[in-house]
């Protein structure tokens, strides 16, 4: 049997360097290779550092029991959950739409989950993966979403290192205005939409924002929960974890992200103005992303439309400001889905 791919760059081959395996439409076996190469630093003496490249709604919704397995017997390893979120993959239908993995993700506890929007990101989670498995020696698995986006990558800004890998760091922000001031946090391929909204905001109706990239809302929640019961166990200590420290004052904050909105709500308890979630809960259409976006209010015009409500149910927006905005924007305010 000579497959058809064996002149292609992903066929079957080995060498002393390393190996590239392509097993086909096979999650479970694709698991199992991963998992031996994942743990063979303990069951052979034979370090080997894995990347197993999938869809991402094929990982966790396929073989989470196996995720769990392999993380119980003390797995090292990358799983690169491709073609990732529920808006990026939208010609294939609804079977292929991940708007979950980094929910579940979040219940394996040697699980670190990311969801870099840039390629300077995802070069900087990678190594820091490979310093936290083979240098700090810890037992962890390393998720990372990809996308198959075309975007325009930006330089990366200076010092923005440790933010990446704690979960956020600040990407830009306009000098403060009367007219209001918000937080936008994006994530992913979403973060485009996040600056656009930011500039608008500003060209159109004088608010002020600030925009961050949120690379991992999970990690920002694991830091979270180690500081409140390490204040817990000692009432003296005051500390504040990373995420307070970023969000933790009355600045409005909403946050847009390719998932359903119990993702960036894992943040919610710590921070500290009104929070706004847009997210991707529901079935949705197989669509343009485009018109997937607007379906599920996580477009340019309705992070503008979340932030003008957020203020002007502060009152510094004029009452009836939403009301008339969406008319403009086109903005349906009623939305039918299976899930409603």
């Amino acid at each position: 049997y000579t497959p058809v791919d064996h002149k292609m760059l992903m066929n079957y081959k080995e060498s002393e360097s390393g190996q590239i395996i392509q097993e086909g439409i096979a999650e479970a076996t694709s698991m199992a290779t991963w998992t031996a190469s994942a743990t063979s630093y303990s069951h052979s003496s034979s370090p080997t550092l894995p990347f197993y490249t999938f869809y991402s709604m094929f990982g966790f919704q396929r073989t989470a029991d196996q995720i769990w397995a392999a993380a119980d017997s003390r797995a090292r390893g990358f799983l690169m959950g491709a073609t990732a979120g529920r808006t990026t993959l939208n010609g294939e239908g609804l079977q292929h739409q991940d708007g979950h993995s980094l929910l579940f993700a979040s219940t394996v506890p040697s699980c670190r989950a990311w969801d870099p929007a840039y390629a300077y990101e995802l070069a900087t989670i990678i190594s820091h993966g490979i310093e936290e498995m083979w240098e700090m020696n810890k037992d962890v698995i390393h998720y990372i979403m990809l996308y198959n986006e075309n975007q325009q990558q930006p330089p990366k800004p200076a010092g923005c290192d440790s933010g990446i890998v704690k979960g956020a760091y600040k990407l830009q922000e306009s000098r403060k205005s009367d007219s209001g001031h918000v937080r936008i946090l994006g994530s992913g391929p979403i973060l485009q939409y996040a600056r656009e909204a930011a500039s608008l905001l500003e060209s159109d109706f004088g608010v002020s924002s600030e925009v961050w990239s949120v690379t991992s809302y999970g990690e920002l929640r694991r830091e979270g929960l180690e500081i409140e019961r390490h204040n817990r166990l000692n009432p003296q200590s005051s500390e504040s974890p990373y995420v307070s420290k970023c969000f933790g004052d009355d600045t409005p904050t909403i946050a847009v992200s390719d998932y359903i909105v119990a993702v960036p709500e894992m943040i919610q308890r710590w921070v500290g103005g009104t929070f706004t979630v847009l997210g991707t809960d529901g079935f949705g259409r197989s669509d343009t992303r485009e018109e997937l976006r607007r379906f599920f209010e996580i477009d340019t015009k309705s992070i503008v439309l979340a932030a003008l409500s957020t203020l002007e149910r502060e009152g510094i927006m004029e009452e009836g400001t939403v009301k008339e905005q969406s008319k403009k924007m086109g903005i349906n305010t009623v939305r039918e889905d299976r899930a409603a």
